[in-house]
């Protein structure tokens, strides 16, 4: 059973292949729509150049991140390329009840997770324009070393067999068009029955409209 009332914020799960752009769109959407809220996961990668803690991921062990996810702290969790990932139950059930719309940067395993508990959920799939471009845009990208570069490109296509499983699929080909069909999801989905009359109850009781909300 879902963890979280229909009548809560919208949950929006971002997938991608590395290197398909995902970080750049996602960070472009929280720009222009501030009450978008980005669910900040746990790690035991090493940071990258630039990142914080607490603002990209909290970084930790990989003692603290078991111990964790045997608790049943965490709402998804998953390892990919060697290092652990996992979301915060309580920090999203926070958000969603309260009305906030919350967005998770996650992989294809995460999403098919968060899916089972949460159904109403909506994936949106980030492609590149190729499998080149995407090995461009990790070298250009100057992060990863090049066996590490070598292993996305290998993984990228088991990656991108998962997209059937996601409600919208974005073509990363040039960026302000995939950006504007990025936001047009988010507000559609803003628009949905469930999170309108939760958040207009009142002018929803005044006009008469009543529904069977799970």
């Amino acid at each position: 059973m879902p963890d979280f009332p229909a009548t809560s914020g919208s949950l929006f799960m971002v997938v991608a292949p590395s290197g398909a752009g995902k970080s750049t769109l996602v960070n472009a959407l929280l720009a222009q729509e501030p009450t978008l809220k980005l669910s900040i996961s746990y790690t035991t990668r090493q940071p990258r150049p630039g990142e914080q803690d607490g603002r990209e991921y909290f970084f930790i062990a990989v003692p603290e991140f078991l111990e964790k996810r045997q608790t049943g702290e965490f709402l998804e969790s998953a390892e990919v390329h060697g290092n652990y990932y996992g979301t915060s139950r309580h920090r999203i059930a926070e958000q969603m009840q309260s009305g906030t719309d919350v967005l998770l940067e996650i992989d294809w395993q995460g999403a098919q997770q968060v899916k089972k508990q949460f159904p109403d959920a909506i994936g949106i799939f980030i492609l590149p324009p190729s499998i080149q471009a995407l090995e461009d845009r990790l070298k250009k990208r100057g992060q990863d070393e090049a066996h590490v570069i070598s292993r996305r490109i290998l993984a990228a296509g088991g990656e991108i067999a998962h997209a059937p499983e996601s409600e919208y699929v974005i073509i990363n080909q040039d960026f302000a068009t995939a950006l504007s069909e990025l936001t047009a999801i988010v507000k559609a989905a803003r628009c949905r029955f469930a999170q309108q009359a939760a958040r207009n109850a009142s002018l929803f009781s005044q006009l008469g409209i009543h529904a069977n909300l799970r």
